[in-house]
């Protein structure tokens, strides 16, 4: 939403409702990206923890399902140009997340959403946090109590085009996620 957002805050409207690095994302050495990346993660789960813990929530546990479909989102929007909860084949979010966090006989349900945010040139967790805070639906998201588990992906690109005009941007994508 471009709304009265600063130009580097631009978030996507929540729906409730893949881990494949795309050549070209990462702007540092590899070793030193991934490193940067993980922080910012964890970081965010950290924070995001501390915010349901204060309102009597459990916390998240990372899914490496949930991290997975998060990781391909990011990149895939990135590499790509565009800023959405559906994939660019059109593809729902919750039928792409599905994909790498199934449904099976196992569970007796099975619930998923997902928060994006993108900022240019970057933005830390507490920067992420405070803007789905102040946004209704991504505020519903992380204080839902049904969530469990989480996937988390933060993926910074030099030069991302389309929706992000070929600036340096940084996108955090927070897929939520129930199984039992």
């Amino acid at each position: 939403m471009k709304g009265g957002a600063p130009r580097w805050a631009l978030i996507a409207i929540l729906l409730l409702g893949l881990a494949v690095p795309a050549a070209g994302i990462a702007t540092a050495a590899p070793t030193q990206a991934a490193a940067s990346r993980a922080a910012l993660e964890t970081d965010v789960l950290v924070q995001l923890n501390a915010i349901r813990s204060a309102h009597d929530l459990v916390p998240l546990r990372r899914s490496p399902a949930l991290d997975a479909a998060a990781a391909q989102h990011t990149s895939e929007m990135l590499r790509l140009g565009y800023f959405d909860h559906d994939s660019a084949d059109g593809t729902s979010f919750d039928r792409r997340i599905a994909h790498y966090y199934p449904f099976t006989s196992r569970f007796h349900r099975w619930a998923v959403g997902e928060n994006l945010v993108w900022a240019s040139p970057d933005l830390d967790a507490a920067q992420a946090l405070r803007l789905w805070m102040a946004s209704p639906p991504h505020r519903r998201n992380i204080l839902d109590p049904t969530w469990r588990e989480i996937g988390i992906a933060a993926i910074h690109a030099a030069a991302a085009p389309g929706a992000f005009g070929g600036q340096s941007a940084t996108a955090i994508t927070t897929d939520f996620g129930l199984r039992s």
